[in-house]
């Protein structure tokens, strides 16, 4: 798979994908990172991208004739989709990062300053996205976290491709918890189903756990998620056990 992301700081990117499974990924030719310098895309003397707002206002805003030229010459006449990463945008998650792993190749353009001329969300992005609610000083980090993300369900990347179907929002819960060696440290022992050899046993307390961890730090990830007749029984349990606590 191919990224493009399309940038004022190229400089940004120089260390970022420089190591871990990233930069394992591309050097096996699993994915591509380009960086473009949006200014090589501008015209006259200064290479401007960016001018100020009509209608008057602070700050600055991203031209369109820059940011048009470099998607429709990196595009070369392909249909690549180009994502303009913003703040105003469609959020960014799990499934959507999956959905992306499915396209061999993938336009980022960063925005910043004061936003980005509405004629390219318009006429020229796909789409608009956003990685939270919250404003960065550019989309570079979006873009980081992107390929990051994306590049987790192109086939290969990660070692042992079923821990991705387990991930924490795969499969609309939060992960199940983790233990490894001291077994017992400072007091704290690890469960004692995880040495009991049941697989069985091992797979429903996981799934048990991954209920419990969700309903307890994003119970709205409960709406949306996948469950079974068991998982709605479980949570059932947990609601009532959790008022008969409560009740003197």
């Amino acid at each position: 798979m191919r990224f493009d992301i399309i940038t004022i700081f190229p400089e940004m990117f120089a260390s970022v994908f420089s190591g871990g499974i990233i930069r394992k990924a591309v050097e096996r030719g699993l994915i591509q990172v380009n960086v473009h310098n949006l200014r090589d895309y501008a015209t006259g003397k200064h290479r401007q991208v960016d001018d100020r707002p009509f209608g008057g206002d602070e700050g600055m805003v991203f031209k369109p004739e820059p940011i048009f030229a470099a998607v429709e010459s990196l595009r070369g006449g392909s249909d690549a989709p180009a994502y303009l990463l913003s703040p105003q945008g469609r959020r960014f998650d799990q499934r959507l990062a999956e959905e992306w792993a499915r396209f061999p190749r993938i336009l980022l353009i960063c925005g910043r300053y004061e936003g980005v001329d509405e004629r390219v969300s318009r006429f020229l992005a796909a789409e608009e996205v956003s990685i939270g609610d919250y404003v960065l000083t550019g989309g570079e980090p979006a873009a980081v976290v992107i390929v990051d993300a994306v590049s987790r369900f192109v086939p290969g990347v990660v070692g042992k491709e079923e821990s991705v179907a387990r991930d924490s929002f795969s499969r609309g819960l939060l992960d199940f918890p983790h233990y490894t060696r001291p077994r017992e440290f400072r007091g704290m022992k690890t469960p004692e189903v995880l040495f009991s050899g049941n697989h069985g046993k091992i797979s429903s307390w996981r799934r048990k756990k991954a209920l419990e961890k969700t309903r307890l730090k994003r119970p709205d990830l409960l709406a949306k998620a996948d469950l079974s007749p068991e998982d709605r029984k479980l949570l059932e349990r947990m609601d009532k056990e959790r008022k008969e606590r409560k009740t003197p």
